[in-house]
């Protein structure tokens, strides 16, 4: 199945939640906000949200600094 991710057409398997998804990038989950479809997603949603064929999926990292 195809998404694309920050643009880029990815390949990935099916099923998957957004929560797997990341977890299989070895993204940290609470260290990003995410957009699921222009739809931005809570936080606890990522484990019952599906990825669907052509889905898009927008993954913004938050850094902090001073």
């Amino acid at each position: 199945m195809n998404v694309y991710v920050n643009g880029a057409e990815e390949r990935i398997p099916s099923p998957l939640s957004v929560s797997d998804f990341l977890k299989e990038k070895e993204i940290v989950s609470r260290n990003v906000v995410v957009e699921y479809n222009g739809v931005i997603l809570k936080s606890d949603e990522y484990g019952s949200t599906s990825l669907k064929e052509s889905d898009r999926l927008e993954i913004l990292r938050i850094l902090g600094g001073g």
